[in-house]
């Protein structure tokens, strides 16, 4: 008989394995039987007895949790799904994919989108799937779909200094937002003007977000994260008017200049939320001054439906980061993903730590507010206890993470005797997974399931990801996205069950345009056929299916990469570090864990200069010249590097040999 550490009775467990098939006796356990005063380590091992004798290769990876019919009745896809008379899940994936008029019709009734003039149809592809035009003939302003609530119910639920709560209503933003498009227009900018972000996500950077589109105008989304030559490069590309910005971000105990940051960027005029006593340049203007109290009005601008709303930035595999314009379509696509996906409803309190830097800010924003639900924003670090307390205390029911987050909470057990009985689910994105990470993370909530939640930029959300319909394993995804298809295929490009991941267009959210790059060179210029002749766009993840309806996620094919949920690339880093004295030349790379999760920043250097602070120097050179949080885990010394024939740096090969190494 097997022992644990709590008062659980073994023989009850061994009982209710011996008399139930595994799904159902662990749905029985962790429903039950299991709790937070149980050891993680007692949980674990009942989970592993209880899936003793599941066989992962005919049956799939072993589910943490299993959706009842009452549970899967609630749900929005099945809901939908029903008024279309579909029974199953995968049929009605195929119903998005293959009816995607019908399927893009409903769900923009589901999210209420509001038109100043109709379109005349879904989708017209005269111009072919890799230039779709969809609801041709439309006028919109999104934003005005986010307010398209009752005025009065909680729009944010947020931390003020001291722990305290606060809250702010639907209607008291759409004022504010007023307010800050109003300001814009004074200063004589005009529709279609970019205008920068550069702040921490609070509720301050989602009006003027909002004020932004409201005005017509197109958000620059820059991470508060990043040094003054990234800012600075950020602004050139979008060549921003203006750039919202604060004086001083707080980051645990610290206290980050940003205003000093963007100054050092460049010139463009500035406007800066001022919490402390910030000396301003000349030409620059505080907050306060900025905005106009009584100005509460403004008839948000008319707009196509592909007019630039927002520019974000998406680290390629050379040069400049690639400029990738969201239009009033793409949040659409987030709306949609949170309605089916993360199941978003109007009483759901919605958290996610993140940055309007990165697509999951402005995510955040669409997913919660077109389905009429509050956003939860914390402003300190989401890795220590006071974030789980703010958790706690503001209910929220949707949680998302970054698995970097729950390695912490489980080294650390920061979130012992923490509540989060609000939790329906948990999502995560950014990064792959640990399977035994997310068991746990799972425990924190009388298991509650995971949606694994896998995109990118030029997508507006996810290709692939979980529902709350269908059973869900730790660190598995388990569907395409709603309304999209892909097809996996190897080096010789047949399809298979490991390989590069290709997307079959058209589908409402991807890129059309880019700014700084060629659109069609980037996604389309000699990718393979699909295996029934489909054009397919390239993404470059690579993903292994492990069953059917059951993926993993096994990183990039190419040299981009995941740092703590953020993407940069392998040039990215080899330009900064490369400049350290000494260092002849080096490639970087990023290697997941044997056992999954979090990929890890490996460095190859050649150097000519024998020295033991390569690694501190290394580090701190990305620190002030790119991102504080891109972690060296470690440093290689090479004679040489692998090189093509062409004189490519073959990181494949080290990551191949960096693997064998451990």
């Amino acid at each position: 008989m097997f022992e644990l550490k709590s008062d659980l009775d073994p023989k009850l467990i061994e009982k209710i394995k011996s008399e139930m098939a595994p799904h159902w006796a662990w749905k029985k356990i962790s429903q039950e039987i299991l709790n937070r005063t149980h050891p993680f380590e007692d949980h674990k091992k009942i989970y592993d007895l209880i899936f003793s004798d599941w066989d992962e290769v005919t049956m799939g990876p072993i589910p943490a949790w299993i959706p009842s019919d009452e549970e899967i009745r609630e749900t929005n896809i099945d809901q939908v799904a029903k008024e279309f008379d579909i029974p199953y899940y995968q049929d009605f994936h195929q119903f998005s994919v293959n009816r995607k008029e019908d399927f893009w019709e409903k769900t923009i009734q589901k999210l209420n989108i509001k038109f100043k003039v109709p379109y005349e149809k879904i989708l017209n592809l005269e111009d072919g799937v890799e230039n779709p035009h969809w609801l041709p003939q439309a006028k919109l302003n999104i934003a005005d779909s986010c307010f398209n609530h009752d005025p009065n119910k909680t729009a944010i639920t947020f931390q003020k200094k001291g722990g305290h709560l606060a809250t702010i209503s639907y209607g008291e933003l759409e004022k504010k937002a007023n307010q800050v498009a109003n300001g814009l227009t004074t200063l004589g900018l005009k529709k279609g003007d970019a205008i920068a972000i550069d702040m921490g996500m609070n509720v301050e950077s989602v009006f003027i977000y909002l004020g932004i589109v409201k005005a017509g105008m197109v958000a620059v989304s820059i991470a508060d994260s990043f040094a003054a030559d990234e800012i600075a490069t950020r602004l050139k590309i979008s060549n921003a008017k203006l750039v919202f910005t604060q004086d001083f971000l707080e980051r645990g105990s610290k206290l980050i200049p940003l205003y000093e940051k963007v100054k050092k960027a460049g010139e463009v005029k500035t406007v800066c939320l001022v919490n402390y006593d910030q000396h301003m340049q000349v030409g620059d203007i505080a907050f306060d001054d900025f905005i106009d109290e009584q100005s509460n009005d403004f008839e948000s601008i008319t707009c196509n439906p592909d007019d630039a709303t927002n520019i974000l930035f998406s680290s390629g595999t050379t040069g400049d980061p690639k400029a990738i314009p969201w239009t009033h379509l793409t949040p659409i696509k987030c709306g949609a993903d949170g309605f089916y996906h993360q199941d978003i409803k109007p009483q759901d309190i919605v958290a996610w730590p993140t940055n309007l830097g990165w697509m999951m800010g402005p995510w955040l924003i669409y997913a919660a507010f077109l389905n009429g639900a509050t956003i939860a924003l914390y402003l300190g670090m989401p890795t220590t206890r006071e974030f789980g307390e703010f958790v706690q205390n503001a209910k929220v029911s949707v949680l998302g993470l970054v698995p970097s987050i729950v390695k912490v909470w489980k080294n650390t057990d920061c979130m012992a005797n923490v509540d989060f009985s609000a939790i329906k689910c948990f999502s995560s994105t950014g990064e792959c997974s640990n399977a035994e990470d997310y068991l746990f993370l799972m425990s924190l909530a009388g298991y509650r399931p995971v949606i694994e939640y896998c995109g990118g930029t030029e997508i507006g959300g996810a290709y692939i990801t979980g529902t709350l319909v269908q059973p869900q394993s730790p660190g598995t995804f388990s569907t395409p996205a709603l309304g999209l298809d892909f097809k996996i295929l190897d080096e010789s490009n047949e399809e298979a069950p490991e390989g590069e991941l290709y997307i079959i267009p058209p589908s409402l959210g991807l890129s059309n345009t880019l700014l700084n790059r060629d659109h069609f060179e980037v996604y389309y210029k000699d990718t393979p056929k699909g295996p029934n002749g489909e054009v397919l766009r390239r993404h470059g993840d690579q993903i292994r299916e492990i069953s059917p309806w059951h993926y993993q996620g096994q990183g990039r094919a190419d040299d981009t990469m995941n740092l703590g949920g953020i993407k940069t690339s392998s040039t990215d880093i080899e330009r900064v570090i490369n400049k350290v004295e000494g260092v002849v030349e080096t490639a970087a790379i990023a290697v997941s864990p044997k056992d999954g999760g979090p990929s890890q920043l490996i460095v190859y250097a050649v150097v000519n200069i024998e020295s033991d602070d390569y690694l501190s120097r290394m580090q701190k050179a990305i620190k002030e010249n790119l991102n504080p949080l891109f972690k060296i885990s470690n440093l290689v010394f090479s004679e040489i590097l692998p090189r093509t024939a062409s004189n490519k740096v073959m990181r494949r090969v080290l990551r191949k040999d960096y693997q064998e190494r451990a």
